[in-house]
């Protein structure tokens, strides 16, 4: 069976690709080529192709002479890892239209309404997201595919992957721009690390192995057309659990320092987008009911636990410097935000 999928080498779909080759399908990778060096083998095959500049005629007629050459009129499942806001997906039906059988589109379960009127998360929970408009662009892509697949049967599946990491990047609540080395760093050298709020909050973390193993059953799945349907794992942890194994696999104390989200995000404007990642996401206790994701594909249960996962994050980050990308900007950045409070705390508690 044949797929196309555009991007298909990002924390989310890179694990995708592999396991879908693996299970025998003949996958294309439409997108810039810059990870193709790591992709490659049989019937893995690149499209040098920028599909938000080139135009749609050019992109469809790429994709029809493929299809001509292998005798086949369909791509099987078309997949796409890169849209963000619903031109990108209006391109990508004006692209796809007759030329798949299946749609998947990787929204987010950010797009569950804020604040949740309760934990438990179902796909029926309602998508409203008044604090980021990154999953409130989610939610208009859906309705645009929704409104497709209503209106002329173009056949989606909407994805909604949760806090979903790899190994390049350890899975935080407050970083900086460049990833998840410098908190690190900060850890190994004995400094204070800022946890939102208590860091009480129940938080889900899915491993990218395990969302795969989820994913590719849903290709070429004809009980998933017309569905959203979210992939996380059963497992949740607190915040302050998940910097304790981080600290403990480390090897070092956790010197911990509980900032309220409401202030992180006063003091955050013009360089980090917490309003948006804190209190549009982070900041919620969010445990996900897998049972519809369980019925598309029987037996899928997720195999990494948070501990094995960060673990195998943090071996993999040690032993590869270019992964280990200083942020100075940020560090002076949590310096201050911890000198802040301490300060007021002395002022208040003398």
């Amino acid at each position: 069976m044949k797929a196309l999928f555009i991007g298909g080498t990002g924390t989310i779909s890179s694990a995708i690709s592999r396991l879908a080759v693996q299970r025998g399908w003949e996958l294309y990778l439409l997108n810039r080529g810059s990870r193709a060096g790591e992709f490659s083998g049989k019937n893995i095959y690149h499209i040098d192709c920028d599909i938000r500049k080139e135009s749609e005629t050019a992109v469809r007629a790429k994709l029809e002479s493929i299809l001509k050459d292998s005798g086949q009129k369909y791509f099987d499942v078309a997949a796409d890892f890169i849209a963000f806001v619903p031109e990108n997906l209006q391109k990508d039906f004006a692209v796809l239209n007759g030329l798949c059988r299946q749609f998947m589109f990787i929204s987010s379960a950010s797009a569950y309404q804020k604040p949740l009127s309760s934990y438990l998360i179902t796909e029926s929970t309602p998508l409203a997201n008044p604090y980021w408009e990154y999953s409130r662009n989610k939610i208009a892509c859906e309705e645009y595919l929704m409104q497709k697949y209503r209106e002329c049967g173009f056949p989606i599946t909407i994805i909604r992957p949760s806090h979903t990491y790899d190994e390049r990047s350890v899975p935080l609540g407050v970083h900086g721009k460049k990833g998840s080395w410098q908190v690190l760093k900060r850890m190994i050298g004995g400094k204070p690390v800022i946890i939102h709020g208590d860091g009480s909050s129940l938080w889900t973390l899915t491993h990218n192995s395990d969302f795969a193993r989820a994913f590719v059953p849903l290709m070429a799945n004809i009980h998933a057309i017309g569905e959203a349907v979210h992939i996380t794992t059963d497992e949740s942890a607190t915040w302050n659990q998940i910097y304790q194994i981080i600290a403990d696999v480390l090897n070092v104390k956790l010197n911990a320092v509980h900032v309220a989200t409401d202030f992180l995000c006063a003091v955050s404007k013009g360089r980090y987008d917490f309003l948006g990642g804190l209190t549009g996401d982070k900041a919620n206790t969010v445990v996900f009911d897998n049972t519809k994701l369980k019925r598309l594909v029987p037996g899928f249960c997720a195999q990494v636990t948070i501990r094995e996962g960060i673990s195998s994050t943090i071996a993999n980050v040690l032993a590869n410097p270019p992964l280990q990308e200083e942020d100075g900007e940020f560090d002076e950045w949590c310096d201050n935000v911890i000198a802040a409070q301490e300060d007021a705390l002395k002022r208040f508690g003398d």
